[in-house]
């Protein structure tokens, strides 16, 4: 899958599946340094994705400060031909101070045995050996 980079940072197309319906975005960071996948809170709405009395709350930190976010469980979360069901997200505000949908973790990233080619600017999984040369 290609990593386009927009303000000198790597961006992919993702979708989530929540309750069977689709949200794809085309804005999604990856972003080795976060432990976590999160996704903003205003765009996961449309497809139903929102705060319930039974969902906990917790604060999140990072380089750029701290934030509350919950998380859910999606039916899947897909990253180009890398798919994970019942994957947990968070969910919050992401009001980092330029556009963004949502960032792909770790998590995600280790969960699909992803390589990342900063040179060629793609991800491939580390049994595709035709994607290294």
């Amino acid at each position: 899958m290609h990593i386009r980079i927009a303000s000198d940072l790597p961006f992919v197309c993702a979708s989530i599946t929540f309750k069977g319906k689709l949200l794809t975005f085309d804005n999604v960071l990856i972003d080795t340094g976060s432990s976590a996948s999160i996704f903003k809170a205003d765009k996961v709405s449309d497809i139903g994705l929102f705060l319930e009395p039974a969902d906990s709350i917790h604060r999140v930190l990072g380089v750029g400060g701290s934030e509350f976010v919950f998380t859910k469980i999606l039916d899947k979360a897909e990253v180009g031909d890398f798919v994970i069901s019942n994957f947990e997200v968070e969910i919050g505000a992401m009001d980092y101070g330029f556009d963004i949908d949502g960032i792909i973790g770790l998590d995600f990233l280790i969960g699909v045995k992803a390589v990342i080619d900063f040179a060629k600017l793609e991800i491939y999984s580390q049994g595709d050996s035709s994607a290294r040369h």
